[in-house]
C-alpha cells in the first residue's frame, strides 16, 4: 500500500505540469476539422507520456534513486545489488509497467505475492523498490 501511496503522490505533483501543458499545447495547435482535433489530441496523449517516462525516469536514475513520491514515503529503486539504476533500465522499468497494467494490473499485484515485493515490470528490469536507510 506504502507503493500506491507514492503514486498517488506523484500524481498530484504531477497534475498540475500536465494540464498546464495540455492547455498550451491545445492554444498554439488549434484544431479545423475533426481530423487535426484527433492529431492534436494523440500528439497531447504522446506528449503527456513523454512528460511521465521523464519524470519517472530521470528521478529514479538520479540521486534521489526515487521519484517524490517514493522520497517523501521513504522508498527507493535499486539494481539487484543495491545500486543507482541508469537511466537506460529506468526507462525500461517504466515502459514494463505498461505490461504490469495490461494484464488487468496483475504485474502490480504480484508485489503483494513475491518474495522479493517484486511486480512485474520490477522483475522485467531488474529492479527492486526498498526502504531508503536515511528514510
Amino acid at each position: 500500500m506504502v507503493r500506491v501511496g507514492a503514486y498517488f503522490i506523484d500524481v498530484v505533483v504531477l497534475i498540475i505540469p500536465l494540464l498546464l501543458i495540455s492547455f498550451l499545447f491545445r492554444s498554439v495547435t488549434p484544431a479545423a476539422d475533426e481530423m487535426e482535433q484527433a492529431i492534436v489530441e494523440i500528439m497531447d496523449s504522446i506528449l503527456s507520456l513523454v512528460v511521465w517516462w521523464v519524470y519517472f525516469a530521470v528521478l529514479h536514475s538520479s540521486k534521489w534513486q526515487a521519484s517524490i513520491g517514493k522520497k517523501a514515503v521513504g522508498l527507493k529503486v535499486v539494481d539487484e545489488n543495491g545500486n543507482r539504476i541508469s537511466f537506460g533500465r529506468a526507462t525500461g522499468r517504466y515502459f514494463a509497467e505498461f505490461l504490469s497494467a495490461l494484464i488487468l494490473g496483475i504485474g502490480y499485484m504480484m508485489v503483494g505475492w513475491t518474495k522479493k515485493k517484486q511486480g512485474l515490470h520490477d522483475m522485467i528490469a531488474g529492479t527492486f523498490v526498498i526502504k531508503a536507510e536515511n528514510a
